[in-house]
């Protein structure tokens, strides 16, 4: 029963970020906001919803462990599973601009991450998040700000489908029901997974749960990898795990002040180390080849061994 439950909870986050973000979107043409506005902020968060959603429940029901292990577990995967799998199936283009802002930020991210973890005793504080929250936010206004610079490079606000206005409430307020419903029942389910194995949280966070809320980055990076947008797919990727440690830790912690293991603390570190390898693969030759995915690859194998083993 608690797999099932499981299940169902990451469908009703797939399918949840899925309607919230074609209600959202609706209502950001009917009010014409530029689709590329609405693909930077209101897509973007809508992928990392089941995230978000399953690290704030963790949180408020005492789990830390699920929660700091989800967001952690999601950007290692993220990086390492989907940017791999997309580099395998067709050589990835990274595009100058992700070199020059976004991965440096991801990066930064991932170190910003590793520094809470260790500080205040292994506690991510209110302060810290409310401040890790607002570096986020100064993130979204600089890329909206580049986005409006290249206006002409923007996706065509007609590509975006406006729904009927009962239709676009209706879609908005059940896909936000179904991500806040899919995040408590993933918990709850992974929590007794976890007590009936005889496993951690934390492991739990990192594997199951992280790739289950994963799904929509992988479905759509891989799509888009499979039709020549490949830089969409690494842009996919990165952008999500910016938005993963900024947004959720941050809106996470500032609701209430996270405690974090010493192993959070290492995959942390983990975390820096693959970023900075996928960045030196990028930057040398300026794209992602099948090597380096299948290096990449077999890394996050050799990772995930480790921390069933640990």
């Amino acid at each position: 029963m608690h797999y099932l439950l499981l299940i169902v909870g990451f469908i009703l986050l797939i399918k949840g970020a899925d309607f919230f973000v074609e209600g959202s979107s609706s209502i950001a043409k009917m009010l014409k906001i530029p689709s590329m506005i609405v693909g930077l902020t209101i897509v973007a968060m809508g992928t990392s919803a089941p995230e978000a959603a399953v690290s704030i429940s963790a949180t408020m029901s005492g789990s830390n462990d699920m929660a700091v292990g989800n967001i952690v577990g999601s950007c290692i995967l993220n990086l390492m599973l989907i940017a791999g799998i997309c580099a395998v199936v067709k050589p990835i283009s990274v595009d100058k601009s992700i070199l020059k802002s976004d991965f440096p930020v991801s990066i930064l991210a991932a170190v910003l991450l590793l520094i809470v973890c260790i500080g205040n005793n292994l506690i991510v504080t209110r302060i810290e998040g409310i401040i890790i929250f607002l570096l986020f936010a100064a993130y979204i206004i600089f890329t909206v700000v580049r986005a409006l610079r290249y206006r002409k490079n923007a996706v065509n606000t007609d590509e975006i489908r406006t729904l009927s206005l009962p239709k676009t409430i209706i879609f908005t307020i059940l896909g936000a029901a179904a991500i806040v419903c899919g995040g408590q029942m993933t918990v709850e389910s992974a929590k007794s997974i976890a007590s009936s194995l005889g496993v951690s949280e934390h492991l739990i966070g990192l594997t199951v749960v992280a790739l289950g809320t994963s799904l929509p980055e992988l479905v759509t990076s891989i799509v888009a990898s499979r039709k020549g947008e490949s830089d969409m797919a690494l842009g996919n990727v990165i952008g999500s795990n910016i938005f993963n440690i900024l947004f959720i830790l941050g809106m996470t912690a500032a609701i209430k002040p996270v405690k974090v293991d010493i192993f959070s603390v290492y995959d942390s570190a983990v975390l820096v180390g693959m970023s900075i390898m996928v960045f030196i693969f990028a930057f040398t030759r300026k794209r992602l080849g099948r090597l380096e995915g299948s290096l990449m690859l077999l890394t996050y194998s050799v990772y995930t061994g480790y921390i069933i083993v640990r």
